[in-house]
């Protein structure tokens, strides 16, 4: 944690307020036909115009698809008339994130399960505010959502958010358990109910666009000390997408392919998959982020 003085909460709060107008912008270009790469690529320079950096890619999973999805530099992927897509959106400021999502339902045929994630939300910020124990916070966002028919995503949780970490102490539950620790002072954290007609359990799938730095380590490749340069001075420890770097670096599909897998075996970047229920199902999701300071609670969005 970092101590909160009124520079990093006007950080805070400035990441907050670009992050709610990306989700709104998002709400009016998201529609059936979209192309993902051109819409994620145009959000996140938005972010950009309006002041900030993004704290991670644009995360456009649809239906099945819980968590991590963002569109390749090579993606033709539209959004399609049944689609339930997850807008997950992250803002820093100087390192300081909002970390935000909600869920666009395009058939209309999902909407309780909307309701679902988003009731959920509200009544776990609700306690959150009111520092009550994050287990309980757990156990009354896995009520809502099965008082609606639906289950919580139980290996999916919230977290802290901290200068250059999306995601860190504390854990926050999306099930009951146990955990009577509360929220402290300087202290932020995200918050983000899943709901499911599935199974309740996401796995890893085999695509990752997503990646981050682990550690800098002596490589071999051209290729791969341009990329762990550019990551390591731009993103720093924040997550990042393949195709930014295709965007930044200029080099060739093979170049970055080979650059990416050799810092990928030293060890250098860790991947991040994207998340699955079972196929078939769908996912809903609602998440923002809460800043603890001098005995007060501040939601950014």
């Amino acid at each position: 944690m970092i101590f909160m003085d009124k520079e990093t909460i006007a950080n805070y709060v400035k990441a907050g307020e670009i992050a709610k107008e990306m989700q709104g912008l998002s709400r009016k270009k998201l529609k059936v036909g979209t192309n993902l790469f051109e819409f994620a690529e145009e959000t996140e320079a938005a972010i950009a115009k309006a002041g900030g950096e993004p704290a991670f890619p644009i995360n456009l999973s649809a239906n099945s698809e819980a968590a991590h999805y963002t569109p390749s530099f090579e993606s033709k992927d539209i959004v399609g008339e049944e689609d339930v897509i997850k807008v997950d959106i992250g803002v820093h400021v100087n390192g300081f994130i909002a970390d935000s999502a909600f869920t666009i339902d395009f058939s209309g045929k999902h909407s309780a399960m909307v309701g679902a994630s988003e009731d959920a939300l509200e009544k776990a910020v609700s306690m959150a505010m009111g520092r009550d124990e994050l287990g309980k916070i757990g156990a009354a966002i896995e009520a809502q959502i099965k008082s609606a028919g639906f289950r919580p995503v139980e290996n999916l949780s919230g977290h802290g958010v901290d200068e250059n970490d999306a995601h860190t102490y504390p854990t926050v539950p999306n099930i009951a358990n146990k955990d009577s620790k509360r929220p402290e002072d300087d202290m932020a954290i995200a918050i983000e109910p899943f709901a499911t007609d599935g199974k309740g359990i996401v796995h890893e799938g085999t695509q990752s666009e997503i990646f981050q730095l682990k550690e800098k380590r002596p490589v071999r490749g051209n290729e791969a000390r341009k990329i762990i340069e550019f990551v390591d001075s731009n993103y720093k420890t924040l997550p990042f997408a393949e195709r930014w770097l295709q965007r930044e670096l200029k080099l060739s599909e093979f170049g970055r392919k080979a650059g990416m897998r050799e810092l990928l075996q030293k060890g250098c970047l860790f991947a991040h998959p994207i998340l699955k229920e079972e196929e078939g199902k769908t996912v809903t999701q609602a998440e923002t982020t809460i800043v603890f300071s001098e005995g007060k609670a501040i939601r950014l969005l």
